[in-house]
């Protein structure tokens, strides 16, 4: 009798590899995109913790909820949209652009949704990413880090928050399910996103709390709708929307030097601030009350011609002293008031110094990028960090703008991007990751121009400093420094890697001096 053939065991399907996975898919990750697929890399994915496109411009839905940068400066420059609604356009416009985007340049078939990366480790042996995603693992040459800074909403450890009987949620995620009108609610922060919720929903609650740890300089908000003569002439002479682009964008860099260099020239503006509270809240307590005691420009400006009316309003109430403990539905603030509520909205932020996803990457000696940045987020020209190769980052520390539209700084790092993975394929290597010395250097210049800027000078504590004080978020300078600063990879602050031959035991990395 012939014996039973063996029933074969299944094999593991192979781990996918792509040259270039990208985390997130909002502006940043997006624009990678792009740019990938014109310099002919199409061996990509972007992974996208959410069901859609969009990035922080699907996570927030809030009522109000737009942009502070004039429309035509807030969008690519390679995909410039005639259609524009509003000169500041709103949350469902700019959301609709990003889904153009996607479609118009070919990104569909990269995008792999649902798929949020819970680990990326860098495989020294065999010079690649492992990725660990929701969605199943890849490896991959680089990755592209696009997760951004206004990502993962940060809501305070108050006491006794758990025991709140009511609706508690962030504004950035926003239970659109639930019904305010005639409700008891209590707005926590006087940040941007609460400068536009809070006239939203003033007019339909019963009662408005808004507790206040730092009050806002806010200045008037000049948007208005754009005409279809207009969107017919930009459509028909793109020229004329690109002159639109480019004034507002010089205008913001003539603003710059007062910011960073020069914030005695200021002034001038803090006195149409101050005219502005004057003219929305007649009250003097009040006003004393919503005027900041540190220099315009030192925490982010805010634009509204309705917040001051709405914190002005019968049914609302400013408490100055902050949030300090929860009993039950009672709010107790820093002074000792005691205010009943039905529903507690947070607008307190983001994790943007302590950004999670760097508690999920881990390099070359297996540290994680939160361990490596425990004393402060740094990376060479906002785009790269030593002990973790072919990271790159989009919207990386001191990146950020107090004054300019975001996507310029997006454009210039997807410049260093490409020029970085053109480099490695022109040399012959396969990875590369900055020198200690260029890094250091790098950060020492910055630190030493951000103590110059209204930023460090202007007397107050913001978002854009981390535990201790140091500033890891703003960019010390104008949008053209830095598209000058990452036009090209300069290899001399580089360190290069190159793969060794495949074998069944990885052999240690030969690096390239």
């Amino acid at each position: 009798m012939a014996p039973t053939p063996k029933r074969a065991e299944p094999t593991a399907p192979a781990t996918p590899h792509v040259r270039v996975a990208v985390i997130g898919s909002g502006f940043g990750g997006l624009g990678a995109g792009v740019r990938l697929r014109r310099a002919g890399i199409t061996d990509f994915v972007i992974l996208e913790r959410a069901g859609s496109v969009g990035g922080t411009w699907r996570d927030n839905s809030y009522p109000g909820c737009a942009c502070d940068v004039p429309s035509h400066l807030y969008s690519f420059s390679f995909a410039p949209n005639p259609e524009w609604p509003r000169s500041f356009s709103g949350q469902p416009d700019i959301r609709a652009y990003l889904e153009k985007v996607t479609d118009v340049f070919g990104l569909r078939p990269h995008l792999r949704f649902n798929a949020e990366v819970t680990e990326a480790r860098w495989d020294t042996g065999r010079t690649h990413w492992r990725i660990t995603t929701t969605a199943g693992r890849w490896t991959a040459d680089a990755i592209v880090s696009a997760a951004g800074p206004l990502a993962d909403p940060q809501i305070p450890d108050l006491p006794g928050l758990d025991g709140f009987p009511g609706k508690v949620f962030h504004s950035s995620r926003w239970d659109h399910d639930y019904d305010l009108d005639g409700k008891r609610v209590a707005m926590i922060g006087t940040g941007a996103s609460a400068a536009q919720i809070i006239p939203n929903i003033q007019p339909r609650v019963g009662r408005l709390t808004v507790f206040q740890r730092t009050p806002a300089w806010v200045l008037p908000r000049r948007d208005r709708e754009i005409s279809a003569a207009e969107k017919w002439l930009h459509d028909r002479l793109p020229v004329t929307a690109q002159l639109r682009r480019g004034a507002l964008f010089a205008l913001r860099e003539l603003q710059v030097d007062a910011f960073v260099r020069r914030p005695g020239a200021l002034r001038l503006v803090q006195r149409i601030a101050e005219r502005h509270i004057a003219a929305g809240v007649a009250d003097p307590a009040l006003r004393a009350r919503l005027t900041p005691d540190y220099r315009i420009g030192c925490k982010r400006i805010l634009l509204s011609n309705t917040y001051y009316p709405a914190l002005a309003a019968a049914n609302t109430e400013v408490v100055a002293t902050g949030l300090s403990e929860v009993r039950g539905s009672t709010l107790v603030a820093a002074d000792g008031s005691e205010h009943e509520v039905d529903a507690i909205v947070f607008g307190t932020g983001f994790h943007v110094t302590d950004m999670p996803i760097g508690a999920r990457v881990f390099g070359a000696d297996g540290r994680s990028l939160a361990e490596e940045w425990k004393e402060g987020m740094e990376a060479l020209r906002g785009s790269t960090v030593r002990g973790f190769p072919n990271l790159f980052f989009v919207i990386g520390p001191n990146t950020g703008l107090g004054n300019s539209s975001m996507i310029l700084m997006i454009e210039s790092q997807l410049n260093y991007l490409i020029d970085a993975l053109g480099t490695l394929e022109a040399v012959g290597a396969t990875a590369m990751q900055p020198t200690a010395r260029a890094q250091r250097q790098w950060n020492l210049t910055l630190q030493h121009r951000m103590s110059r800027t209204v930023w460090s000078t202007g007397g107050c504590n913001s978002w854009y400093q981390d535990a201790g004080g140091k500033n890891t978020v703003l960019w010390p300078g104008s949008t053209t420094g830095f598209r000058r600063a990452t036009r090209r990879v300069d290899l001399a602050e580089y360190e290069l890697i190159k793969r060794t031959a495949p074998e069944p035991a990885p052999r240690a990395q030969e690096v390239l001096a």
